[in-house]
């Protein structure tokens, strides 16, 4: 069952819905305008409002990504600095005047004994310190609802509808740190959700889109164009950034041959310095193979590392046409090949399968031309020396 965190917008929409209560927020996508955005989900004027990053960051108020008592005009400038840390998704709402002591704490988790109910009255941001003031209560047949609902604060049909929405939607944990009782409902201030991924196929809640993967880490756009161009193709693609800063990359084909790649790069003791991992696989077309490269390209060019090596590699494909999908890397080689030689950018090259000898040549070629030629090898060279050559570049 892999859990993955959901968006704290999608969480609080489920909730409410279950409350038959309206929720009163927005989010925020930082990579569009974010006036348009703001005007066209329809932020008043008046009024102020919290905004936070939405993307499974713990602890975000310590680390300085909730932004309290923001007026309408300055949402915009706001949504910008926390996008300038790196962070894309956020959310926006209405700001809650209240005093900390009334904040309280609920969670429910699902384990293989079924749910359980954790609550106390000195919730917040703090809740840490205060551990041994949190009640447990496992629920079955035999739970008093209306003893629960005296001491949460919240109307036992309210915590009914909570825990039905947990189970419906194939939750694992949810968390609802602050919220204040009220009169008649709850007013949920913060809330935190994990899912059973699997179950996307099957709920109407929630989908793809409302998952954050990365548990907190910030989701590059490099990784969020790759996921997109995957989703799209018959074929593979796969990028996740381990060090912007790294000074070893990786343009792998084929996942057996990317693990053997990357796991040289650990065993020769340069595992920090490898910024990313991934790869392309299922005969993509030139296109494709362009876009994917000259995406892992500009994560090269960004890194501020004195010494960098790409490394160009994989085993020995079954039917991936290694001169068709090398059209496309030169292609994107050819485009920044300027800017690869400024930086002292050397490629080594490990590949066989059909067409390997024209697009070896073509690429060795272009390589040479482009002053950016470590060195080019056929499956006659072992994967782990090729890369171990390509390393001494950087050591």
């Amino acid at each position: 069952m892999p859990r993955q965190k959901l968006s704290e917008y999608r969480t609080k929409h489920l909730i409410f819905k279950s409350l038959d209560l309206a929720y009163r927020g927005w989010s925020i996508d930082t990579d569009k305008p974010v006036p348009q955005q703001l005007d066209k989900a329809g932020v008043p004027a008046s009024g102020t409002f919290v905004m936070k990053v939405d993307e499974a960051v713990k602890g975000r108020f310590k680390k300085g990504l909730v932004e309290l008592g923001v007026s309408r005009g300055k949402l915009a400038d706001t949504a910008g600095q926390l996008s300038d840390k790196g962070y894309r998704w956020l959310i926006v709402e209405p700001m809650v005047e209240h005093p900390r002591h009334k904040e309280r704490y609920l969670s429910l988790v699902s384990d293989r004994s079924g749910v359980l109910l954790q609550y106390t009255s000195r919730g917040g941001i703090d809740v840490e310190q205060h551990a041994s003031s949190i009640e447990n209560v496992r629920l079955d047949e035999n739970t008093d609802w209306h003893k629960l609902a005296g001491r949460t604060g919240i109307q036992a049909g309210h915590l009914r509808q909570i825990v039905k929405v947990f189970e419906e939607n194939y939750m694992v944990f949810l968390e609802i740190n602050p919220y204040l009782p009220g009169k008649d409902t709850p007013v949920i201030l913060d809330a935190a959700a994990e899912v059973d991924d699997a179950a996307a196929f099957f709920v109407d809640g929630w989908g793809d889109n409302d998952l954050r993967r990365h548990g907190g880490r910030t989701v590059s756009r490099e990784e969020l164009f790759v996921k997109e161009l995957n989703a799209n193709s018959p074929a593979s693609f796969s990028l996740s950034v381990l060090n912007s800063g790294g000074s070893v990359f990786l343009l792998l084909s084929g996942g057996g041959a990317s693990v053997v790649a990357a796991d040289e790069v650990y065993n020769r003791g340069l595992g920090k310095q490898l910024a990313n991992y991934g790869e392309y696989s299922g005969n993509p077309n030139s296109e494709e193979t362009y876009l994917y490269t000259k995406t892992v390209l500009s994560l090269v060019l960004a890194s501020k590392a004195p010494k960098k090596v790409l490394f160009i590699g994989g085993a020995v494909a079954n039917f991936t046409d290694v001169a068709k999908t090398f059209a496309g890397v030169i292609r994107a080689l050819d485009e920044v090949a300027k800017q690869l030689r400024a930086q002292s950018v050397k490629v080594f090259v490990r590949r066989g399968g059909p067409n390997q000898a024209a697009g070896l040549e073509r690429l060795k070629k272009a390589l040479k031309a482009n002053g950016l030629l470590g060195a080019v090898h056929d499956p006659s060279t072992p994967l782990t020396a090729a890369v171990d050559e390509a390393l001494r570049e950087v050591a």
